[in-house]
């Protein structure tokens, strides 16, 4: 199940067609580049008929097919039989997308074929498209050069200018262009075949000649281009899991192609956006995007969660995700961006709304989380690495988001952090994760009043005081520092007992509102404390009970909002959908209490809703509906597909099962595995700690759990608890 779509996207480049290649602009499809549509509308005819689709697909991140035969027509006055001539479309993206189309004549007598391409541009903006806004705000202008068989479409809205061009090349057939469409008539004989290769090349820099997309001509097939090769190699290179379950497997298998497909590359992607600086010598450093197609920029938020639920298959995203968001922390107060000296970037665009000021993200800071997500990302880092020349680098962006954590991130001075925008009606009304507009609301439906302290924002903070505490104690040993943050984590945890605690519902409000009352949702929320080990633990039980509860428990999942709340609603974003990412961060909380098996219900669940969507893989979200014995998960519609925290969720909850410790500083590794009964074997392979390197594979026996290790490249003491 999943969206009725093909999808293809590198770096920032985004390809969404319909299953037969057609191209609709109002179906939010397109071909997207720095958020532009370049492409909104295509279509292809045989004859002036559409081709009847056989099959379609893509084949990697990166390219697609489409097979289509004919119809039963005429041409002119030639009788065409049906399923006589075969048409194949191949289309590779990166720097634009490379079109190959292959016909052939299967028919026993010659005949002439006239082939029509119908490209249109909109140059509409990412946030048009998405809300399906149709708004043209400049001039659009079409040229045709014959002798270069090049169409080339203009968009000038003042200084904001964008190409689009359309080269033909390696075609015998000499193309016109009329009505809007690019024609070749074609001439086969029986058994013989005509190529022709349709360039898009998308222009954003007018200082420079277009470029050509990368992949060659028919290298979809026949050879693997250097994105292929460096995916492979990335892959290749990355730790590995396997079970005695082989749909869990490929539901892993199919997150790390999506994680290594949604790669920026921080010396190529990102400095286009904005110039990225020196990458840290010798490291592989890697920025998710976070999800195709809307979110393929830089997001603080999710670029740090990534980092932090996939560090046991690459520290990469973490080492470019701090590094490059520490680039760019803020350093000024400028109230209409949300920014505040130490804060994180939440997003960055580079569309037409973003160059006229249209909307804050240019870049926009309001995602109030941000900052002790990379503080607790680089704590984390450490454990795994301990790698001092990169941590000293990234300290001084660590100790400005703590600075703007304690200075800034409470707003009164109560201790609990909360956010209200400073940036009126264009700023965002909710700045933790959950920040839909409506996503927070009071106990009878209604947006609770700012500025709001959700609890998780709480718990976040906790973690992050800790962890850096932890960091700063293995590198110089106990201090006042040390101490002082341990303090400052304990003092809040008290302060979550005392006021979020909610005894009737054994659970922790959803926050606390504008006028400090509690927010008495039912919610997701709560989960994440114990992801952060920010409650009591005799309180943890009840925390599970209440999640595990019908109201909260879907059978897919988790449910961000109770099912009994005035306000869910299945389809929404964020009240009462289930997220994969949500999800593994509560299963993960719960293990840390010793709660492991709502913990294995949750992975079991999950893993089944992975199973069931198209090609094994996680979208952004679903629908909360309710599973039954027949059911399967139901789509939720715009969602993210792949999503980088859907996809790094499958290798936390795996990761979860498995119980890994690492502790780089004294190059050791535990593992506290508690393997459910239906999944009794789990192989790592490439696993990576303080340097070294390790295979080895857990397995369970009845109550009991074993460990082999295969192979140990450098010096780490790995222990089983």
């Amino acid at each position: 199940v999943g969206p009725d779509v093909v999808t293809i996207h590198l770096d920032d480049n985004v390809l969404i067609s319909a299953p037969d290649g057609r191209i609709h602009s109002g179906l939010r499809q397109g071909f997207l580049m720095a958020d532009t549509r370049f492409v909104s509308s295509y279509e292809l005819t045989i004859d002036g008929q559409c081709p009847v689709l056989l099959n379609s697909g893509a084949l990697s991140a990166y390219g697609a097919r489409y097979e289509f035969t004919n119809a039963e027509h005429s041409a002119g006055e030639t009788a065409v039989p049906e399923h006589t001539i075969h048409l194949r479309l191949d289309r590779s993206i990166g720097r634009g997308v490379h079109e190959d189309y292959d016909l052939t004549n299967y028919a026993t007598t010659p005949l002439k074929i006239t082939l029509n391409v119908r490209v249109e541009s909109d140059f509409a903006d990412v946030f048009d498209v998405k809300e399906k806004r149709h708004v043209r705000r400049g001039r659009l202008n079409t040229f045709w050069d014959a002798d270069g068989s090049r169409l080339s479409t203009r968009y000038q809205h003042d200084d904001f200018e964008r190409w689009l061009h359309l080269q033909v090349e390696r075609c015998s057939t000499q193309p016109a262009y009329a009505n809007g469409m690019l024609s070749f008539d074609v001439r086969l004989e029986p058994r013989d075949s005509w190529h022709m290769c349709l360039l898009w090349m998308p222009q954003t820099d007018l200082t420079a000649e277009p470029e050509p997309p990368l992949r060659a001509c028919a290298q979809l097939s026949d050879g693997d281009s250097v994105i292929d090769l460096q995916h492979r190699e990335w892959v290749d290179a990355a730790v590995t899991f396997s079970t005695d379950d082989p749909a869990v497997t490929a539901v892993v298998e199919q997150a790390i192609e999506d994680l290594a497909s949604l790669r920026l590359h921080i010396d190529e992607s990102t400095a286009t956006i904005e110039d990225s600086g020196e990458v840290p010598p010798g490291q592989e450093a890697w920025v998710p995007a976070g999800g195709v197609p809307w979110f393929v920029t830089l997001f603080g938020r999710d670029s740090m969660l990534v980092s932090l639920l996939a560090m046991p298959l690459s520290t990469s995203f973490a080492t470019g995700s701090l590094w490059t968001f520490g680039l760019r922390q803020a350093d000024a107060d400028d109230d209409r961006h949300d920014e505040a000296p130490g804060k994180i970037i939440h997003e960055l665009r580079r569309g037409e709304l973003a160059h006229f000021g249209l909307i804050p993200q240019t870049p926009y800071f309001g995602a109030h989380d941000a900052p002790a997500l990379y503080v607790r990302a680089a704590a984390e880092l450490w454990r795994w690495n301990a790698d001092r020349e990169f941590l000293d680098r990234v300290r001084p962006h660590v100790e400005r988001a703590l600075a703007w954590i304690d200075a800034r991130g409470d707003l009164d001075g109560d201790g609990f952090q909360e956010y209200r925008t400073r940036a009126g009606d264009w700023g965002y009304y909710n700045q933790s994760w959950k920040d839909s507009g409506e996503a927070i609301v009071d106990a009878v439906g209604n947006r609770s009043v700012l500025p709001i302290a959700t609890c998780e924002l709480q718990g976040y903070v906790v973690a992050a005081k800790r962890g850096w505490a932890d960091t700063l104690a293995a590198i110089n040993g106990p201090d006042g520092q040390v101490d002082l943050l341990r303090a400052e984590a304990d003092e809040m945890v008290a302060r979550i007992e005392e006021r979020l605690w909610w005894p009737e519902q054994g659970t922790y409000f959803l926050g606390l509102d504008g006028t400090k009352q509690p927010i008495k949702s039912v919610a997701s929320n709560p989960g994440h404390l114990l992801w952060c080990e920010a409650v009591d633990p005799g309180r943890a039980a009840q925390v599970s009970a209440r999640l595990a509860a019908d109201d909260m428990w879907s059978g897919w999942g988790v449910r961000t909002l109770s099912a009994r709340h005035p306000a869910y609603n299945p389809f929404s974003y964020q009240r009462g959908s289930v997220w994969p990412h949500d999800n593994a961060v509560l299963a993960n909380g719960l293990r840390r209490y010793g709660h492991h098996e709502f913990a294995d219900k949750i992975t079991r669940s999950v893993f089944d809703a992975a199973w069931r969507f198209n090609d094994h893989r996680l979208p952004e979200l679903f629908a909360g509906l309710t599973r039954d014995r027949q059911s399967f998960p139901v789509q939720y519609l715009g969602a993210n597909v792949p999503q980088a925290w859907a996809a790094s969720a499958v290798i936390d909850l795996l990761a979860g099962i498995l119980g890994l410790e690492p502790d780089a500083t004294n190059a050791t590794l535990t593992l506290h595995p508690a393997l459910p009964e239906w999944l009794t074997r789990v192989t790592v392979r490439r696993l990576r700690v303080a340097g070294a390197t390790v295979d080895l594979t857990v397995s369970r026996h009845g109550e009991q759990h074993d460990l082999d290790i295969h192979r140990l490249e450098g010096d780490l003491d790995i222990r089983l608890r």
